[in-house]
């Protein structure tokens, strides 16, 4: 009797530590695989990181610039559609060139009263506007500055 039931229980055991291991394997996998698209969204945020730092260094260079040509704020004036005007060509084709997709949605460069009174100067708005090549929302950085 004692032989049979040790043979059952050997037979009752058999495959039980590669049943073990397979679920060891899965749930490996399935930690790899977590920390594999952990990377991949790591990576996402770093390139939207840096694409709205290099946004705003483009916007401030701008203001600068403006800064510099008070007497000419009219002529930055830009829509974001037609003919590039003159004081702005450069910068633009810089805003293409650091951003992705930043061609197809050009930047757009306000100049006007402001409405909080003279006293504080011109108001200028520049709108940096780009796109992600994963993304099909167009991301923008507005910044406004007060010219006198």
């Amino acid at each position: 009797m004692k032989t049979t039931s040790r043979r059952s229980m050997r037979n009752a055991q058999s495959g039980v530590m590669l049943l073990e291991a397979l679920i060891g394997i899965l749930i490996f996998s399935i930690g790899i695989l977590a920390m594999v698209s952990m990377q991949a969204v790591s990576i996402k945020l770093a390139t939207d990181s840096r694409d709205r730092a290099e946004a705003s260094n483009l916007a401030s260079e701008l203001v600068g610039e403006m800064w510099l040509n008070r007497a000419a704020l009219a002529s930055y004036q830009y829509s974001g559609s037609g003919t590039v005007p003159a004081a702005l060509a450069n910068w633009i084709a810089e805003v293409e060139a650091s951003l992705p997709d930043a061609a197809a949605i050009p930047p757009i460069v306000t100049v006007g009263a402001s409405p909080l009174g003279v006293s504080v100067g011109t108001e200028t708005t520049v709108t940096v506007r780009w796109r992600s090549p994963s993304d099909t929302t167009v991301h923008q950085f507005v910044m406004t500055a007060y010219i006198n």
